[in-house]
């Protein structure tokens, strides 16, 4: 496999970015020597100006890694591992939002004409990104400040667990970790206070939500230190070179840690929402039910899509792709013989034990036999891969009840710990076995392992591209990766082809059910039905998909949009190139430059067409 080259943005993209900007005045002709001062001054100006933009770039990283120490573990940046997050107040939302001001104010004051390439590009996505930031901040989101996806509390257990990003491995780690956890009881504790504001301003989560958020926190409330996930580190001291001294010392803190701090905040936490927060969280589940709910809604499009879409136009969209995709199922239900309509195929293949796996372990095998089978074929439309190298773990117990089916999590940037492909065993039901090729294409490669992994290694890209990202690229490309399993000599199976339809029947789904939950008035048992009506899918695992929906309005957006974005940017490619089109290097421009907004993708992607005809 050819390493990562060098990312490069072609000349005509300049020109097509710069067309953006103010045209350029004709100038007077000049002499030689003339021309040459001012090509000369040119050039110093052009350093100046990408000096300062590159300059800016990184101070923006690295103040906001300040403001969020738990995302720092996870791009490689260790001087924060004994901080946690800032305690919700105004104060530290002030500083996040002042934070991002500056930096606009800052970019502007920036000659953009002075800029080309990376730089310009950088640029421009810089600009939107902080405006949209800004713009996030009237909504007052920080009132339900967690749920059961992605609450701070679930990071913090899988951090402390000594299997996710934190590392263990001196003493100094493990007292690093200490300290973190005195700033999560404090912030813990501040979110207390928020979610009490929010009672006061009817921002209060759904009565779903919350219950499946209790037992998140219940489940570290331990009688023994012993018992609870963050004595995991403590159980892996026997390997570690220190003194027995130490490792004495070591399991003393952590026990008082669990005891004395750990185990009373989740305690306090449980007690407030059983107590407190569930008799007044409310009905609805829609974010349009909220106050300011609908224009929250369209911000949340536009920051999960990157593009100029409306509900409706989803909406629309979403049931025409459920129809096609019923079609297609139905074509797999005559293939194999199933005698019976498609409800009757779907109960079939929701029922018969021969779709489903016996043991977690079964599973997991399973996902690492069919990772050699991938990666054999990746050369056939790929000609740039990932340095590192993934593995396939069940998603920790912790969490499985509430979590995806799946998931993945990016290499250490230093190559320190590969990327893990999460599958998620807890109910084997809903991991039936026709699911294996189209989910391990998704998470993993030529899915969010290529392109997630690619983006931290290319070289050159400033820090806040290189571990940021956008939703729509991001699953938009982990779709479109799932409709080359054909290209690559996969989904053979008629039964793996239905895999990959069910996969792509959620994702035409998920745009009906969230635009109909928070723009429509969807009920949670309406989109519940919907989704039962449309697909084989167990009763479980639709039931956490749209209690994800609930929780985290709009993400589920970006999967079909940017899938549609990107097919049409190859689609309009090979038009326009014919012969001359290389998937491979079509490919390799999608993934080259890290995450990007749609727009900005297909603009990169017709200056790179100009170039190959």
């Amino acid at each position: 496999m050819k390493p990562l080259v060098k990312s490069t943005i072609a000349a005509s993209l300049v020109a097509v970015l710069a067309a953006c900007g103010q045209q350029e005045t004709p100038k007077p002709a000049t002499t030689d020597a003339a021309a040459k001062q001012q090509s000369q001054t040119d050039a110093v100006s052009q350093v100046s100006a990408a000096e300062q933009v590159n300059q800016l770039f990184e101070d923006y990283f690295n103040d906001s890694l300040a403001l969020s120490p738990l995302y720092a573990v996870y791009v490689g940046e260790y001087q924060y591992n004994d901080q946690f997050n800032p305690p919700i107040s105004e104060q530290s939302l002030a500083e996040s939002k002042a934070l991002e001001q500056k930096y606009l104010d800052k970019l502007r004051a920036i000659d953009k004409s002075k800029l080309q390439g990376q730089d310009l590009l950088s640029f421009e996505i810089f600009e939107r990104d902080r405006e949209l930031n800004i713009k996030g901040y009237q909504f007052n989101g920080y009132m339900m400040p967690l749920n059961q996806m992605y609450g701070i509390h679930n990071t913090f257990a899988a951090l402390g667990s000594g299997e996710s990003a934190q590392p263990f491995n001196s003493v100094k780690d493990y007292q690093d970790f200490i300290k973190r956890a005195e700033g999560f009881v404090v912030y813990m504790d501040s979110a207390i206070a928020a979610m009490r504001k929010g009672m006061e301003n009817n921002m209060v989560l759904p009565k779903a939500i919350v219950a499946k958020v209790l037992p998140q926190m219940q489940a570290h409330m331990v009688e023994a230190a012993s018992d609870s996930v963050f004595w995991g580190p403590i159980n892996k001291l026997q390997d570690k070179d220190f003194s027995d001294e130490q490792k004495q010392q070591l399991s003393s803190a952590y026990q008082a840690m669990i005891e004395n701090d750990l185990v009373p905040v989740f305690t306090r936490f449980a007690e407030f929402l059983e107590n407190e927060y569930a008799p007044v969280a409310r009905d609805s589940v829609g974010l349009s039910a909220l106050p300011n709910g609908k224009a929250w809604y369209q911000h949340q499009i536009e920051v999960n899509t990157t593009l100029p879409l409306t509900a409706e136009d989803i909406h629309q969209y979403g049931q025409q792709e459920v129809a096609r995709i019923l079609g297609e199922m139905t074509k797999v239900k005559e293939t194999v013989g199933f005698e019976g309509d498609l409800p009757a195929f779907f109960d079939f293949l929701q029922n018969d034990p021969q779709f489903y796996w016996e043991t977690e372990q079964e599973v997991v095998d399973a996902y690492v036999n069919v990772k050699e089978k991938i990666d054999a074929r990746l050369p056939q439309l790929f000609d740039v891969f990932p340095k590192a190298d993934y593995v396939v773990k069940p998603v920790e117990a912790f969490r499985a009840a509430s979590s995806a089916g799946a998931s993945y999590q990016a290499p250490a940037p230093d190559g320190s710990r590969p990327g893990v492909f999460y599958i998620n065993t807890y109910n084997l039901k809903a991991q039936p076995k026709f699911l294996l090729e189209t989910l391990s294409i998704h998470e993993a490669s030529p899915g969010h392992h290529f392109q997630i992994t690619i983006q931290q290694e290319v070289e050159g890209l400033p820090k806040f591209r290189k571990f940021g990202g956008y939703t729509v690229f991001a699953e938009g490309w982990a779709l479109y990766a799932e409709s080359l399993g054909k290209e690559m000599g996969m989904f053979s199976d008629p039964y793996q082809w239905y895999g990959r339809l069910v996969d792509e029947q959620l994702r035409a789904m998920r745009l009906v059910v969230d635009t109909g939950l928070h723009a429509f008035g969807w009920s949670r048992e309406q989109a519940i039905q919907f989704m039962a009506d449309n697909s084989s899918m167990a009763l479980s695992d639709i039931t956490a998909e749209v209690e994800r929906y609930i929780s985290i309005p709009g993400q589920a957006l970006a999967y079909k949009t940017g899938q549609r974005a990107i097919r049409d940017m190859r689609n309009k490619a090979q038009a326009e190139l014919g012969d001359k089109f290389d998937v491979r290097k079509f490919h390799t421009q999608v993934l080259i430059d890290g995450a990007l907004p749609m727009p900005v993708l297909a603009n990169k992607i017709d200056a790179w067409v100009a170039t190959q005809k």
